[in-house]
This record gives structure tokens, C-alpha cells and sequence, in this order.
């Protein structure tokens, strides 16, 4: 069952379309990325969702419901650049946000130290929040945006001013946080995208371009590409590897010639052929499946 569905969302700023006319699914207890570069309309499509932008036109619906008035104790949502009352302890700012959301003040101080314990900062809770990491006021910042237990978790780029650890931290806490409620969130960080999500949606210029599972886009876009390797020039054995008849197309990046080719199996046994009959200085050959960078871009140049 879907929890979120819309329908030809439009976000227009004089004159200017920013978000044009697009569709697309939240499943129940799914995490879905929204993917695209800076300026593809990710942020103004998160703030729609949460009900802090007018859409120009669209329809948001909610477990079969179109929304109307005031959604937000279904929807939880954490700004890129979230703010906090640096003076306050962590436990205190839990506090002071689950009494805005209504609850009594013992269910608040209840509510704060069970998220304080789910998100891992329980032990700087009486800590002031200036002191906080990066990672652990995006944990403090997930914590406050659930604190009334929405069904629909919005993360505007959870991981894109995080260190290595603090990324890893906070995506595995989003693995967890999908088993009680749904998650969509945007990254222009694909590998992240990657490995968190159930289902993609391809946002380009205000569009969505393609959207599904990863395995339903994979079968369409990703293709298993041949990686080479050698001790001489790249572009002397690129011309060629691009004489070869079930080759399809090469590039050049870094030290690697990678070769993509209309049949693989075969072009392994030419290349190899090729590399024992003629000496080549092949030091490496392997068969690597294309990246999500690589998917996105075939469906952009659609």
C-alpha cells in the first residue's frame, strides 16, 4: 500500500518552473531517495511535502486521501541546515519539541529519553547542544522530527555535510527508522542513495526522468562494463579495443580503460585474444557492473 502518492506536483517562482508536473509513490514502511543535482528542485519538492510551500498546482495524497489543512502530525521533517538552541541540552531541547507536538510533560520527558536512546546521543544528553558533533546534532535533528511519531519521515540531504563516520552513522540509523514509519529523503550522493533505499526517483531540471526499485532500474539502465588496465599508454590500446566488433563504446578515466560492450562474454574473448596475440601490457581485466552515476546519466541523456 502506498502512504504517499502525487500527482503533477508543480512549483513555480515568477515565471520560473522549478518543479514541473511530477508523479510519483511512497510505499508503507519504504525508503525512498530522491536523487538529482543541485538546483534540480529536491528541496523545494521536500518542502511541499511538509506543508511549508504552496504547490502552483498538484495534488498530494496521503493513504488514499487528498491532504488538505493541516497534515503535519503525519509528517516529520529535517531541513538541510537544521538550527537548535545551541544553550539547551540535548535532553531539553527533546523536551521542549515534544511539548509544541502537544504532548503532557511527563510524556515528553518519556518521549525524549526513548529517542535520545534510538538515535545513540543518550549519553550527551545533559550536554549543550554547541558541543554536539556534526553527526550528533543530525541524530538530535532525526530525533525532534520524530518525536511525535509521524508515519513519513522528509530528510532534505541528511548526509551531505557529514564526515565519513558521522554519514555511516546516520544511514544506518535511517535503516532502522524504516522499519516503524516511511522515509524519503534527498541526496545528490548516490552511493548513499544506494545503499538506504528501497526505490529511486530520478529528479533532472524540475523532472522526474525514471523512477522504481533499484533492480527494476538496474535492469533497465545498469550494464555490466569490462575494466582494463595497462602498463602503456591507454589511448593506443583504446583505438584498438574500439576496433573490436562487440564493442560498443569506450572511456578513459584515471588509469582504467572501461569498455562497454554489446555482448560481454564475447568481447572478454576478443579482448583476450587480442591482449595473447598481439603482447599487449594488460595488467588488470575484470567485469564490473556500471555505477548508479553511470544509470543516472543514461537516463538524463534519454
Amino acid at each position: 500500500m502506498n502512504l504517499l502518492t502525487v500527482n503533477q506536483l508543480t512549483k513555480s517562482y515568477k515565471g520560473k518552473t522549478v518543479v514541473n508536473h511530477i508523479d510519483f509513490k511512497v510505499p508503507d514502511n519504504a525508503c525512498v531517495a530522491l536523487i538529482g543535482p543541485n538546483g534540480a528542485g529536491k528541496t523545494t519538492t521536500l518542502k511541499m511535502l511538509a506543508g511549508l510551500l504552496q504547490p502552483s498546482s498538484g495534488e498530494i495524497i496521503f493513504h488514499n486521501r487528498p491532504i488538505k489543512g493541516d497534515f503535519r502530525n503525519y509528517i516529520g521533517y529535517l531541513p538541510q541546515y537544521p538550527t537548535f538552541y545551541s544553550w539547551m541540552t540535548g535532553y531539553e531541547f527533546l523536551v521542549y519539541c515534544a511539548k509544541l507536538c502537544l504532548l503532557s510533560p511527563t510524556a515528553a520527558k518519556s518521549r525524549a529519553k526513548e529517542l535520545l536512546q534510538k538515535t545513540g546521543i543518550y549519553e550527551a544528553k545533559d550536554k549543550r547542544i554547541a558541543s554536539y558533533s556534526g553527526g550528533m546534532k543530525q541524530r538530535l535533528g532525526i530525533a525532534q522530527a520524530i518525536i511525535h511519531q509521524p508515519k513519513l519521515l522528509l530528510l532534505d540531504e541528511p548526509v551531505s555535510s557529514l564526515d565519513p563516520i558521522g554519514r555511516r552513522e546516520i544511514l544506518l540509523l535511517m535503516e532502522e527508522l524504516k522499519k516503524d514509519m516511511s522515509i524519503f529523503f534527498s541526496t545528490h550522493i548516490l552511493r548513499d542513495a544506494e545503499e538506504v533505499s528501497d526505490e529511486l526517483i530520478l529528479l533532472h531540471q524540475g523532472k522526474v526522468i525514471e523512477s522504481g526499485s533499484i533492480s527494476n532500474l538496474q535492469d533497465t539502465y545498469q550494464t555490466s562494463m569490462i575494466r582494463l588496465e595497462f602498463q602503456d599508454s591507454l589511448e593506443i590500446y583504446q583505438e584498438k579495443v574500439n576496433k573490436l566488433s562487440n564493442v560498443s563504446d569506450t572511456y578513459i578515466e584515471k588509469n582504467t580503460l572501461w569498455v562497454t560492450a554489446i555482448d560481454i562474454p564475447s568481447a572478454r574473448e576478443e579482448i583476450l585474444l587480442e591482449a595473447a596475440t598481439h603482447n599487449w601490457d594488460l595488467t588488470n581485466f575484470s567485469i564490473d557492473r556500471a555505477s548508479l552515476e553511470d544509470m543516472f546519466m543514461k537516463a538524463v541523456n534519454r
